[in-house]
């Protein structure tokens, strides 16, 4: 029986035409099940975590090494039918030569997008100059022309992360980032409708992607007439899975009590999925 599943390239495809117009929602698994649950209640494309992947293996966000990471973007793009942006940190490497290395690397594993971000994790010196952010941008940029360039390239400026709030030089950092060749623009912690207005006005035709990591005010309806293209979660389903893991972990330890258990998921329910994803892909 021939594979029923889309090929790498028709996924690719699918991505790039997500982004042309409307706006969907892009959640982020860290593992094979979370992966296979969220597609099979009906969203369109996922994107990996680095912090809820680095969670899972005993490591805090960034503190996994390149080659763990690429072996996770190929375990999550073979355990989906549909399209996987990968959440490639700041490329593991801080010259321009080593990030179009570290992106040819992450291109090959199936991916069908990937982001590069501007931090460099030195709390002295959190950003990269937007020079040198620009040119790891181009530099990405030419790796994935090198093996096809369809691959969809994000930017990220991560002002609002490590403690630089500073909205004129975030927007100053997604246009360079775009003139480099970025095809989507992600400025992570701008959060009120007026930040996410003034991105979306700056940078526009270029599609932008909103974080939402925590209970918001805004809807979906809401963010799309502001003109978002993409919203994605980071590692909220994953800390909000360890938020009950450890509450009722903590629970027991300190009294003895079984009430965390409570708003537990059904093992029926989740044995049920898995048995019925599991014949889907057989038949597939």
């Amino acid at each position: 029986m021939a594979d029923s599943r889309p090929s790498i390239a028709a996924k690719r495809q699918t991505f790039r035409q997500l982004h042309q117009a409307g706006c969907f929602v892009i959640p982020n698994p860290w593992d094979i099940g979370s992966a296979r649950l969220l597609q099979g209640l009906g969203y369109q494309a996922l994107a990996t975590t680095s912090s809820g992947f680095a969670w899972s293996q005993g490591h805090p966000d960034n503190g996994l090494r390149r080659e763990a990471v690429l072996a996770h973007l190929r375990e999550i793009v073979a355990a989906t039918d549909l399209p996987v942006n990968a959440d490639f940190e700041s490329g593991f490497a801080t010259d321009p030569a080593g990030v179009a290395e570290s992106v040819r690397l992450a291109v090959a594993t199936g991916v069908a997008g990937l982001s590069i971000e501007d931090s460099t994790g030195d709390p002295l010196r959190p950003l990269y100059t937007i020079d040198q952010a620009r040119e790891r941008m181009r530099a990405a940029r030419g790796a994935i022309d090198a093996a096809g360039g369809d691959v969809l390239l994000v930017g990220r400026a991560e002002c609002f992360l490590v403690g630089q709030p500073d909205l004129d030089e975030t927007i100053a950092r997604l246009q360079a980032y775009a003139q480099a060749g970025a095809d989507c623009l992600y400025a992570p912690g701008i959060r009120t409708r007026e930040q996410i207005a003034a991105v979306v006005r700056a940078v526009e035709p270029t599609p932008v992607n909103l974080l939402v990591g925590g209970a918001s005010e805004l809807t979906m309806q809401e963010i799309a007439a502001l003109g978002v293209r993409r919203v994605s979660v980071g590692g909220a389903l994953a800390r909000a899975a360890w938020g009950g893991f450890m509450r009722a972990a903590k629970l027991l330890a300190a009294e003895g009590r079984f009430d965390g258990f409570a708003d537990a998921a059904a093992g029926h329910e989740l044995n049920a999925f898995f048995t019925d994803d599991l014949k889907k892909r057989d038949a597939a």
